[in-house]
């Protein structure tokens, strides 16, 4: 099923991304990471946009070597703000196993779950891929938005059981942990809370029914303790905007207080982070009026445009900086805070925008008061 027709086949792949290479990433990606099952209903999701339509053919291919009974669906490119065609939604409702996104940008919000909620014991869910791999937990998954080719070929093809290993001793330390603090020489200085708050990983292993995350994969993450974060980010890598992720020129410092991006400084870069954090907060309300956000929420979703939703360790060995954060973020040597919505669902916003810290010093808290150094100057300790 595609909702566009696409022309681009493998065979346009450059002499730097050979065939057997995509191949093989394909073959670790369905195999090792997803554990494709004979049988198995494959959800692929794509544009037609050169390289992730090439990344998704082989994945489809991968699929159906595995047994796997794969369908690929393509829309138009997604961006924050935007929402997913319906007959992409629809094709979620026949409950696949498997779900593959591999988006120029985003998959696209669910205009049906956003405007009335999912609800699954107890807990509400505001697209439909969310309700069904972490409410029902009925599939699993990976997305892999902005993925290029040479990014593909390079980052997948990992030792996951190292990551999984790294992954899973920092998950222990922040599970338990009460608040961290990370500095950095380019000038940030934050604590964040993170009481009754539990670490996630991105290591690679979406086996299991309701497992999912990033391919390439490499972090572990967690969401900051609502109105607790304070202190001063500089973002000196890259950061994602609305429509586009890119490498910082100029630093950009944002004052923290109380869980919120009180201020940001001036600068190119700055005023475009700016820009989206406005238009966050302008499309909210505007939701609101358009019955695309329920009654009330508008407020909410435009407040939260500016909370500190997460915090991430890179941990990928082969991922570098390279302007596309889905791979920025996984890169060795720094940390990452986003702006908006985070992963306990007790913040909703309308974006998740990844900026990144190079060479942090992360140190975690415990209840006795005691400090477990998890990076110093980017190297990592534990």
């Amino acid at each position: 099923m595609s909702g566009k027709a696409g022309t681009s086949d493998t065979s346009t792949i450059s002499p730097s991304c050979d065939q057997a290479s995509l191949a093989e990433a394909a073959r670790i990606a369905c195999s090792g990471v997803l554990n494709i099952r004979n049988g198995e209903q494959v959800l692929v999701i794509t544009n037609p946009d050169q390289e992730v339509e090439i990344i998704s053919r082989a994945l489809y291919k991968a699929a159906l070597d595995r047994g796997g009974v794969p369908v690929l669906v393509m829309q138009e490119k997604k961006t924050q703000f935007d929402f997913a065609e319906p007959s992409v939604i629809a094709a979620f409702r026949s409950r696949p196993e498997v779900v593959i996104s591999v988006s120029a940008e985003k998959l696209g919000k669910d205009r049906t779950g956003i405007a009335c909620p999912y609800e699954h014991n107890g807990e509400q869910w505001d697209h439909i891929f969310h309700l069904q791999l972490y409410g029902e937990k009925s599939c699993r998954s990976f997305w892999s938005p902005g993925v290029t080719l040479e990014s593909f070929i390079r980052t997948v093809p990992i030792d996951y059981a190292e990551l999984g290993r790294r992954c899973a001793a920092i998950n222990g330390i922040l599970s338990k942990a009460v608040s961290v603090r990370v500095t950095a020489p380019g000038g940030t200085d934050i604590s964040v809370g993170l009481k009754g708050r539990e670490a996630k990983a991105d290591d690679g292993d979406f086996s299991r029914p309701g497992a999912g995350g990033n391919l390439p994969a490499g972090e572990s993450f967690i969401s900051p303790e609502n109105g607790s974060s304070r202190g001063r980010i500089v973002f000196d890598g890259s950061i994602s905007l609305h429509d586009r992720d890119i490498i910082i020129k100029e630093p950009i410092h944002c004052e923290v207080s109380d869980g919120f991006v009180a201020a940001v400084s001036a600068g190119k870069d700055a005023e475009a982070l700016l820009e989206t954090l406005n238009m966050a907060e302008r499309d909210a309300l505007e939701f609101e009026k358009a019955g695309k956000l329920p009654k009330g929420q508008g407020a909410v979703y435009a407040k939260n445009a500016r909370n500190i939703g997460e915090l991430g360790i890179g941990l990928n060995p082969k991922a570098r900086i390279t302007g596309s954060m889905l791979e920025d973020e996984k890169a060795f040597r720094t940390c990452h805070f986003a702006i908006g919505h985070n992963y306990d669902s007790d913040a909703p916003a309308l974006i998740h925008l990844d900026g990144l810290v190079r060479e942090p010093t992360i140190v975690a808290y415990m209840e006795n008061g005691s400090g477990v150094t998890i990076e110093e100057a980017g190297e990592p300790v534990v």
